[in-house]
């Protein structure tokens, strides 16, 4: 049977947008691996099994691609992080809610992949300004935002005491993240926190904080 005009294109798409995923997942091995000056688009272009052509028909230069690399796996952590944490009703008391949300910030961003993400964008901020901005904004910034909507609602619940729900949100931060992160991001990926460490500074962190913040 001669397949219809609007399943032909159906088929179509769908190859497009594996070659697309295929590109993607090759280039981001490469530019993780080689940074951005030692990534070729040949050796991007073999190893997704397509064409050079088709990495630029998909992909208009080596920058967008790299640009687009940052971006969707810095959302993806973000949604990671933030999406798929349960609401505070169905997870218990609020310190209960609050270290399981810190554990799962630092486990998701001390992964090497994001690791090694972050030091490629700060390797070529002077190349790429506007690309650290958006990691910043689509990550740490959108972090603190996350968790000072979340304080200031737990504040008015009378969970918390927050006065200042942003400043309270940088707190949270880095009582938690502070350590493993500067660990990991200056000594390699062999530096990251085992989970069992993770868990302690996340558990430590939050302590501070609800010294700090918890309702007398």
């Amino acid at each position: 049977m001669t397949p219809t005009k609007n399943g032909a294109g159906a088929e179509g798409s769908k190859r497009s947008l594996r070659k697309r995923q295929a590109i993607l997942d090759a280039a981001t091995e490469v530019f993780l691996r080689d940074g951005y000056l030692g990534t070729s688009m040949d050796e991007i272009a073999a190893l997704s099994e397509v064409s050079k052509q088709t990495v630029y028909k998909h992909f208009t230069s080596k920058e967008a691609l790299f640009v687009e690399i940052v971006s969707s796996l810095t959302d993806r952590t973000g949604d990671a992080v933030h999406d798929e944490m349960p609401p505070l009703q169905e997870a218990g008391d609020v310190a209960a809610y609050l270290e399981a949300y810190g554990h799962r910030q630092l486990s998701i961003v001390l992964t090497p992949r994001i690791m090694q993400l972050r030091r490629l964008v700060i390797g070529e901020v002077s190349r790429f300004p506007e690309l650290a901005r958006v990691l910043y904004e689509r990550g740490p910034q959108r972090a603190m935002d996350e968790l000072a909507e979340l304080f200031g609602q737990l504040s008015a619940d009378g969970l918390l005491d927050v006065k200042d729900p942003a400043m309270a949100a940088v707190h949270f931060n880095w009582l938690v993240m502070a350590q493993a992160l500067n660990q990991a991001m200056l000594l390699g990926d062999e530096a990251i926190p085992k989970p069992a460490e993770q868990r302690r500074a996340v558990k430590e962190g939050l302590g501070v904080f609800l010294a700090a913040y918890g309702v007398k």
